[in-house]
């Protein structure tokens, strides 16, 4: 429980459903973690106090767990190292992937309970024919999370709920307003919340000093011509089209990151656009393997509207994905993630 309010409103929903309820927060970093001047609205002592008043509402017990070892390492310099060594994280993946689907899993049952259960907007139901449990995407479109979720095992998923899969985020806050819950006006949580300013670059140059990510260099169109200076290839990521500041007749976007000849390489919308990507670190939910090349729908970030493409398994931990049309290039480092209809198929990192 982060002490907003989706999580607190699950946990409303698994007491009226009859489920024995323990409250569970993550205590994840510090106020030492964030810069000096930001204050983080995650991990906080009132984000705690704010789960602890919902259990209390409740009746439930509440613990507080300390993960925040497991979090630097885990998430926090995977972060870092992933922007230093040239692709895009997405540390919320990971968050999800190594604490609550592993570490939480873990401490549930050394708790001996039966479940975790989660404030995602994702559902989960158990398939006859194949006898596997199958991920879906929520019935709110607009704040499904499926695909941040897409490295849960069939172990994993057989003890995860997710409540509020049914229900849409107004839905949410009304049913928390009804119970009196004083998180049901509490605003979104953040992409990052380690880096609550946005900053990314400063906070990873604070954290783990300023090496050649941070060097000034080159930036060139795809034939190699130099149009101008960047101001250190962490600062960007491919597909990015503000902040290049380099004046063209159309719009730049950045098509690659050359950390060996720390060049910027930019093109046009048209210059930039690609069929197909790579993806390894697979993790396969709805089958054991896929066989044979089969048409799904991938996304390859988050907020991107699933699109037709076909997928093949070309290694045991490796995907290619041919979509349909060209699609703007993919930041290595974010996630290629597969569906079929409402089915997660599962997915991989993008390189």
């Amino acid at each position: 429980m982060s002490g907003g309010v989706d999580s607190s409103v699950a946990a409303l929903l698994l007491s009226e459903a009859g489920y024995g309820v323990t409250g569970a927060t993550m205590k994840l970093f510090g106020a030492d973690v964030v810069a000096p001047d930001c204050d983080s609205s995650c991990c906080s002592a009132d984000d705690v106090e704010d789960a602890r008043a919902v259990c209390r509402r409740l009746g439930v017990p509440h613990y507080t767990f300390n993960f925040g070892e497991l979090f630097g390492e885990a998430v926090i310099d995977r972060f870092c190292g992933a922007y230093l060594g040239g692709t895009t994280p997405n540390p919320c993946i990971d968050c999800n992937r190594f604490l609550k689907f592993d570490a939480l899993q873990r401490r549930r049952r050394e708790l001996g309970l039966g479940f975790v259960a989660t404030g995602h907007y994702a559902r989960r139901a158990w398939d006859a024919r194949t006898r596997r449990w199958r991920l879906l995407r929520a019935r709110d479109a607009a704040k499904d999370q499926s695909y941040v979720l897409y490295h849960l095992t069939q172990d994993a998923l057989a003890h995860m709920l997710f409540p509020l899969g049914e229900l849409t985020k107004p839905e949410v806050r009304e049913l928390a307003r009804a119970h009196g819950f004083a998180t049901a006006e509490k605003p979104e949580s953040q992409d990052i919340c380690f880096v609550p300013d946005g900053d990314y670059a400063a906070f990873i140059g604070r954290r783990c000093g300023c090496g050649a990510a941070f060097e000034p260099g080159e930036i060139v169109s795809r034939e190699g011509k130099v149009l101008g200076e960047h101001k250190g290839l962490i600062h960007y990521t491919v597909g990015q089209r503000k902040g290049i500041g380099v004046a063209a007749p159309e719009p730049l976007y950045v098509f690659a990151k050359d950390a060996a000849a720390n060049q910027l390489v930019v093109g046009t919308a048209a210059e930039v656009q690609v069929r197909e990507v790579t993806a390894h670190d697979v993790n396969l939910i709805a089958v054991e393997r896929i066989e044979a090349p089969c048409a799904v729908t991938a996304k390859t970030h988050y907020r991107q509207r699933p699109m037709a493409a076909t997928v093949e398994q070309t290694g045991d931990d490796e995907l290619r994905v041919v979509f349909d049309e060209p699609q703007r290039a993919a930041a290595p480092g974010q996630a290629a993630v597969l569906y079929d209809g409402d089915v997660v198929v599962g997915g991989g990192t993008i390189c």
